[in-house]
């Protein structure tokens, strides 16, 4: 699809919602920053970086800016319109979000929604801050970066929810399209740290060593299959909270399109596990997260199946005007190789409701064999600096 039939989808969705909802809300949000990178080129400017900034930057940065519009129609019926510019190799439009939400009032415990749309599936349990961006970091943890760069639910979700004194429960899953080549960003470049949402009308830039900047739209459909996935959650008073969730894009590896004349782009039969919790102690959040799963590509001339995996912990905490957090994670990828690790250390301040200040410091230490392609030594060691300045509406 082309960015406009793209936006005229996501318009789709949720205009009517809004011309006649009887509440409108709208917030926004928007960031500079000043960096201080490491030397290899990121993988936004086409190199072998992982972090978003690179090739020794330093200075000011436009980071990204968003407005999210959430109107109700009537007591039953939600919709959320997110619209987002990011700076990839260009400054690009794009929606991440755009639903309706059906969900019914109830008086038993039970109470059933149906979505329909582009959103995130409920994976994350770290980007729960307005557009999707994280209140503890300024960069996402590698799982979660993927997840905002490859994985969207285009389509319908379905789910139950079942409240009690002892918790809340939950079971869902849906069906979604366009997701095909889910999975491509992992085989190409392999895990990365960065804060990068993309939505439908944007690119996600891959490394090139020939010099050429590609990039690619990671919401395509490609064979025409259905994907889909199942999650469950449970949420205690106490500030327990578990979720799991399978996918599965169920997408033909052997399928293609062709773009730019001559260029291929295969689908990716892309499955994954992901299991998350969440546990507050007192001032303190704890997070834990952990992904496995599988991507599958059959060009003519064979199959490559590649696996992948990766996990963090988190601490951050919630009190205050002062609010430090930190991260340790782990990622890998086989048979390529591909193995590391990231620590993140990030201080936020929130002096006032429409201001957030936050120095984030990020060491990565990973090996990919595939860097000897860009003239480098396997192994990656280095530090990503930042101090942001969000204004918050």
């Amino acid at each position: 699809m082309t960015r406009r039939r793209w936006f005229a989808f996501a318009l789709a969705c949720t205009v009517p919602a809004f011309v006649n909802a009887q509440e409108v809300k709208v917030h926004a949000f928007a960031d500079a920053r000043l960096v201080d990178a490491p030397s290899d080129e990121s993988f936004i400017d086409g190199g072998p970086g992982r972090t978003r900034y690179g090739g020794d930057a330093h200075g000011a940065r436009f980071g990204e800016a968003g407005i999210v519009a959430t109107a109700q129609l009537t007591p039953s019926v939600f919709a959320l319109a997110d619209v987002q510019v990011q700076r990839t190799d260009h400054n690009d439009w794009q929606v991440p979000e755009a639903y309706v939400r059906y969900r019914p009032m109830s008086l038993s415990a039970w109470r059933l929604a149906l979505k329909g749309g582009v959103y995130f599936l409920p994976i994350s349990l770290e980007n729960d801050g307005i557009g999707w961006t994280s209140p503890w970091t300024i960069t996402p943890s590698a799982l979660n970066s993927w997840v905002g760069e490859e994985i969207r639910g285009i389509g319908a979700d379905l789910r139950e929810e079942w409240r009690g004194e002892s918790g809340t429960a939950t079971f869902g899953g849906g069906l979604v399209r366009h997701n095909d080549v889910a999975g491509r960003v992992l085989a190409k470049r392999g895990w990365s740290l960065s804060d990068v949402t993309i939505g439908l009308g944007g690119k996600l830039p891959e490394p090139s060593a020939d010099g050429e900047h590609e990039s690619y739209s990671p919401f395509s459909s490609i064979g025409g299959r259905t994907g889909w996935y199942a999650d469950a959650g449970w949420k205690s008073p106490q500030g327990f909270e578990l979720r799991a969730l399978r996918y599965d894009n169920r997408a033909d590896p052997s399928a293609f399109h062709v773009y730019d004349g001559d260029e291929r782009i295969f689908a990716w039969r892309t499955r994954f596990w992901s299991l998350g919790s969440q546990l507050e102690t007192g001032p303190v959040t704890w997070i834990a997260q952990g992904m496995d799963g599988d991507t599958e590509i059959c060009p003519p001339g064979g199959c490559f199946r590649m696996r992948y995996q990766s996990g963090f912990l988190l601490a951050g905490w919630n009190r205050g005007a002062w609010r430090p957090t930190l991260r340790y994670e782990t990622f890998r990828t086989w048979p390529d190789g591909e193995r590391g690790h990231a620590l993140t250390a990030a201080l936020n301040w929130r002096p006032l409701d429409w201001l957030r200040l936050t120095a984030e410091w990020l060491h990565v230490d990973a090996t990919r064999a595939e860097r000897t392609d860009f003239g480098l030594g396997p192994r990656e060691r280095g530090n990503q600096v930042q101090l942001l300045a969000r204004l918050l509406y």
